[in-house]
């Protein structure tokens, strides 16, 4: 029985004016699965998200979250998703412990903190640290909690923008191997990243976007990491051409 498509868009497209962000993508996300998006600046991978998020409205086609189109009910969608930001935003005067328990509050929920406590120890957050305030976490810490406040509030989809940027590589590498267990749980992961080498160890599938269109879908467990890098360069190159 094959996996349930949590994460769909169908010929999605965004324009601002005469600007295209956003052309006719057609993508999913199943349970258990992490699709990472890679391109340059502008090729449309926030865009997706925030379409996904319910943030902006599809200029065509649809946007769907656990089968239903975002449009419909941005609020039901998002109480199915969890997204984590570039730079996870806490109250830094607020211990992590705190941070949990005011965005699961925000999300309906009470925290338990033997639930709390399984899930931070699952993210390999340390623990001692919870109750100290999250202005002194590092970026990798807040990016872990950021996936915690998801997995709080039962999350079926995380949508993650760029959780790798500014991350040393030993984070990174710890990061990359929490979300593919976190996927591995059943819940369906769509980065936006332009790490390609830790794409390719994350990632079941990785589309290639260039001014806003998905020009490439590929399996990276049929190519190296220097095929990978040079069909990547191959795209961006046709761009700046």
């Amino acid at each position: 029985m094959s996996a349930p498509v949590l994460l769909e868009a169908r010929g999605l497209s965004k324009r601002f004016g005469a600007h295209v962000a956003l052309e006719a993508l057609d993508l999913t996300v199943s349970a258990g699965e992490v699709v990472c998006l890679l391109g340059a600046n502008g090729a449309g991978k926030t865009t997706t998200l925030n379409l996904f998020l319910g943030f902006t409205e599809p200029s065509a086609g649809t946007a769907l979250v656990d089968g239903r189109a975002v449009v419909e009910d941005p609020a039901a969608a998002r109480a199915k998703l969890g997204y984590v930001a570039e730079v996870v935003s806490l109250y830094p005067s607020l211990s992590g412990a705190e941070n949990l328990a005011f965005f699961a509050e925000l999300a309906g929920r009470r925290v338990d903190t033997a639930e709390r406590d399984a899930i931070l120890s699952r993210l390999r957050f340390p623990l001692a640290q919870i109750g100290l305030p999250a202005g002194g976490y590092s970026k990798g810490m807040l990016q872990k909690l950021g996936l915690a406040i998801a997995l709080m509030k039962d999350a079926r989809a995380i949508l993650l923008d760029e959780p790798l940027s500014g991350l040393d590589p030993a984070s990174a590498n710890d990061l990359v191997a929490v979300l593919r267990e976190v996927a591995a749980a059943g819940t369906a992961l769509l980065v936006s990243t332009h790490d390609i080498f830790r794409a390719k160890e994350m990632a079941h599938r990785i589309g290639i976007m260039r001014h806003g269109r998905l020009v490439a879908s590929v399996d990276p467990s049929t190519l190296s990491a220097i095929e990978l890098e040079q069909l990547y360069l191959t795209h961006m190159a046709e761009q700046a051409a």
